[in-house]
């Protein structure tokens, strides 16, 4: 019954393109690997890498560089996708946030070689990390790990084993393969992904996106995730989305936006607080006890000698300067009056101006959504049906 139960749970779990969205070709005048899709324009930013994973396989990856980032994303895509069809998400992403971006497809996914298991899938992250580290030079404390799905599972099971990991971010979670199909109150040795009992383990902060009527992986596997998380920020349930269209929602790209710039200030020593807590990174930073951080003034010394006082003569000369200079001060603030009016109308302006420009880029990056189609739904029925 174990083994049978597993098989099911691994079928549910895995179901790569088939056929893949791209293939592998060599650029002949760089010499470098390059995607081939109808799906994907060619950007010089991108490296397109094999890996080879402690398993035995060898894995496709793609490195997204973005010359004003500080922090790194590693993107553990969900079912039923490759990286030929995150290309442009992953390049958006980088983009949006301001970040540096690594996806990779797992053993079996793309043009991976192999075949998908929970096991492989994490050799196939820790290799992936291994060549942000090594090939591109990216701290530990400068990564957030990005699990959308099943993708949660390699992303969780790494974040255990980085204790200065900068953030997680959990996009449609699973507590388990088993939970998935079967609303089981106990772990059993034979399930996968068994993230209800690795969550409590992660000490950086975690942020977890939801959809409310998710038809694929029940809401409350998200909402059950974050309850277990030590170090809990605001998450993101999306009313009415789905498991596969959390992107379109406006508030997907301002709550990923906000929740990186907080991380991206937080300073060195309240990262990875091993205490449970809400993480409120946009509260200030206070002392412990203020009384230790407040000085009291100075007082004024009274051995001064009290300063003669002017002559009448110096007095209406002073009076007659501070008359110049109160006229003087009334004009500069008209100036000043009218300057800021015309400040706010260009502010006005300007703040229209951006506020186009933002509704453009997303409406850029929602069209893009909706072009490549994340994940095939009904094939993911129909496999859960099958099993």
């Amino acid at each position: 019954m174990g083994t049978a139960t597993s098989s099911m749970a691994a079928k549910f779990a895995f179901f790569p393109p088939n056929p893949p969205s791209y293939t592998i070709l060599v650029d002949e005048e760089t010499g470098k690997l390059r995607l081939s899709s109808d799906l994907i324009n060619q950007r010089d930013n991108v490296d397109i890498l094999k890996l080879c994973t402690k398993k035995g396989n060898e894995i496709v990856a793609m490195h997204v560089k973005n010359p004003s980032a500080s922090l790194t994303l590693l993107y553990s895509h969900g079912n039923a996708a490759d990286i030929g069809q995150m290309y442009h998400i992953f390049t958006e992403l980088s983009s949006h946030l301001n970040v540096n971006l690594m996806g990779y497809d797992y053993s079996g996914y793309g043009e991976s070689s192999g075949k998908p298991s929970e096991h492989d899938t994490y050799s196939d992250i820790e290799a992936a990390y291994e060549c942000l580290e090594e090939t591109y030079g990216v701290k530990e404390e400068d990564i957030i790990l990005y699990g959308q799905s099943v993708g949660s599972g390699p992303a969780l099971e790494l974040a255990t084993h980085l204790p200065e990991l900068r953030a997680v971010i959990l996009h449609s979670p699973i507590l388990s393969g088993l939970r998935v199909m079967y609303p089981i109150k106990k772990t059993f040795w034979f399930d996968i992904y068994k993230k209800i009992d690795k969550i409590p383990l992660v000490n950086c902060p975690v942020l977890v996106i939801h959809g409310t009527e998710d038809e694929v992986v029940n809401f409350s596997h998200g909402r059950k995730l974050w309850e277990l998380c030590k170090e809990k920020y605001e998450p993101l349930w999306l009313k009415g989305g789905n498991h596969c269209n959390l992107e379109l929602y406006p508030e997907y790209l301002k709550h990923l936006k906000k929740f990186i710039s907080a991380i991206e200030k937080l300073p060195p020593h309240l990262r990875n607080v091993s205490s449970q807590s809400t993480y409120q990174p946009d509260q200030p930073d206070q002392p412990l006890n203020t009384a230790e951080h407040s000085s009291e003034k100075p007082r004024p010394s009274t051995d001064h000698k009290e300063k003669a006082r002017p002559s009448f003569g110096q007095r209406e000369k002073s009076r007659l300067s501070s008359d110049n200079r109160e006229k003087a001060r009334a004009s500069t603030d008209r100036r000043e009056r009218t300057r800021k009016s015309i400040d706010r109308v260009g502010k006005a302006r300007n703040s229209t101006d951006q506020q186009e420009k933002a509704r453009n880029s997303f409406d850029r990056f929602g069209d893009i959504v909706r072009s490549v189609g994340l994940c095939n739904v009904d094939c993911l029925k129909q496999t859960a049906a099958e099993a």
